[in-house]
């Protein structure tokens, strides 16, 4: 294979060790999307070793990686970062480590790119953080839920963090304001949860006998004349989880766009709720290296603290 001058040889190092061909591409290849990756990778163009690989191809320590040349196309590129967004993403770390840090994930951000997204987080930090080789999200947040996001910046620490997170070591709380006076003794709320699509492709979850086994805790953090302020644990991980339980119970969340009812879109109107009140309020996990419980809390925006002034108004 006849090799231009724009070629690059980049070999693996230790802080890359295990990761997969297509997330060491997105982070080398800065503004690349994903489907260019896959692309790239099925037409042999990208080598390891000097042999054809799959995207989800595990490398190793001194492989040697063939990164073509690309020119990227306005249309298919991601998205510069813009000033604003670089300002908001570094103001926003809360706390770094060695191999991992936490942000404070703005509301309305998307974690990562695609479905329309053109930019996600996880994108925009690796443009901003140039300095790392691998970045990788150990967890997700909705697009309109605010506070803590935990990343990885190495292999060994990302694969720490995600079997503490299955073995349900990761403590995460979550502060969420719902419609109506919750009773004192519902604490706890388990429900099967479905994924499904409408027809114009949004995705939404609900309730049902066949779905995945789905709990969270709830405590109730201060009572309002129509809503209250609850602190929220999920026990599972599944998509808009919170939500949709506190729904179910017949108490949504107020600004919540997909699982309100009429009772609480008025509500939310009431109060001024601007945006879904969702917020990752702590975080505690085992440092990846030590194993020392981390804790770390993001303070509440000032819209929602904004929201809860007008609640405590309320008559």
């Amino acid at each position: 294979m006849a090799e231009g001058r724009d070629v690059q040889w980049v070999e693996v190092t230790e802080g890359q060790d295990g990761q997969r061909v297509d997330n060491f591409l997105l982070t080398r290849i800065k503004g690349a999307p994903r489907a260019l990756i896959y692309r790239i990778v099925r037409k042999g163009e990208v080598r390891v070793n000097k042999k054809r690989v799959k995207p989800d191809t595990r490398l190793a320590i001194g492989d040697l990686v063939r990164i073509p040349p690309l020119k990227l196309s306005p249309r298919e590129a991601v998205r510069e970062v813009s000033d604003n967004l670089r300002n908001l993403l570094a103001g926003s770390v809360l706390v770094e480590g060695r191999d991992w840090l936490v942000i404070n994930k703005p509301a309305g951000l998307a974690v990562h790119g695609g479905s329309g997204v053109k930019i996600g987080l996880i994108e925009a930090l690796r443009q901003v953080r140039e300095d790392l080789d691998f970045l990788e999200l150990v967890h997700r947040l909705d697009r309109d839920t605010s506070g803590c996001l935990l990343l990885a910046k190495s292999r060994p620490a990302l694969l720490a963090l995600n079997t503490a997170l299955k073995q349900q070591q990761m403590d995460k709380r979550y502060l969420a304001l719902v419609a109506g006076r919750w009773p004192a003794r519902r604490d706890y709320v388990a429900a099967r949860l479905d994924r499904y699509t409408l027809a114009n492709g949004e995705r939404r979850v609900r309730v049902d006998p066949g779905g995945k086994v789905s709990r969270t805790r709830f405590a109730v953090r201060e009572a309002f004349a129509r809503a209250t302020l609850m602190e929220a644990e999920p026990v599972t991980g599944r998509t808009h989880q919170i939500r949709v339980h506190a729904a179910h119970a017949g108490q949504p969340l107020l600004g919540d766009d997909k699982y309100a009812s009429r009772d609480s879109q008025r509500l939310s109107a009431s109060l001024g709720v601007a945006r879904l009140f969702l917020h990752a309020e702590s975080l505690t996990f085992p440092e990846p290296t030590s194993g020392r419980p981390v804790q770390i809390k993001a303070p509440l925006p000032e819209e929602l603290q904004a929201v809860l002034a007008r609640a405590r108004r309320d008559a």
